[in-house]
């Protein structure tokens, strides 16, 4: 048996009854791909913590680390994602850089928990435009960061598949 497959008792059209065929292993059930995602989130939320540390929050100004981590983590995200789907099939170190990278890596930097936390805090002390901006802002910039590197992708790189 192939390492991240496993029997099935399927009968697909080209394979005999009775016949076993070869499915990958579902990413969730992986250890080598669950591993990935472990690491990538361990490093990207210590690069966000490192970042945070540099910068106080005190409720009351703009939340600039996070604003700028979600930002920078949009466009870096999509710029992976439209890179990997332009080159070729979800499938060997494709899958392992969409799960280790973006799942692991860039989800662990970036953070919608404390985005909500951070405009709850400045609309509840008193400067309710401020987190409104932050909201709307962290939306709207997010969205063209994201569009941003996906069209950046699309010039870096041909379409394979």
């Amino acid at each position: 048996m192939h390492p991240g497959s496993e029997p099935s008792g399927t009968v697909d059209g080209d394979v005999a009854p009775g016949e076993t065929v070869m499915r990958s292993r579902a990413a969730h059930r992986d250890p080598v791909l669950l591993g990935l995602v472990f690491l990538g989130g361990v490093l990207g939320t210590t690069v966000r913590a490192q970042l945070e540390d540099h910068v106080a929050d005190t409720g009351t100004q703009w939340p600039w680390t996070t604003f700028a981590v979600n930002i920078s983590g949009a466009f870096a995200l999509a710029l992976l994602l439209e890179s990997l789907i332009r080159t070729g099939d979800d499938e060997g170190w494709r899958r392992r850089a969409r799960l280790g990278l973006g799942t692991g890596l860039l989800g662990g930097y970036t953070t919608y928990s404390s985005f909500a936390v951070e405009a709850a805090q400045r609309i509840g002390n008193g400067h309710p435009v401020m987190g409104l901006g932050y909201t709307v802002l962290s939306v709207l910039l997010g969205l063209l960061a994201a569009a941003g590197g996906h069209q950046l992708a699309r010039r870096l790189t041909r379409r394979t598949g």
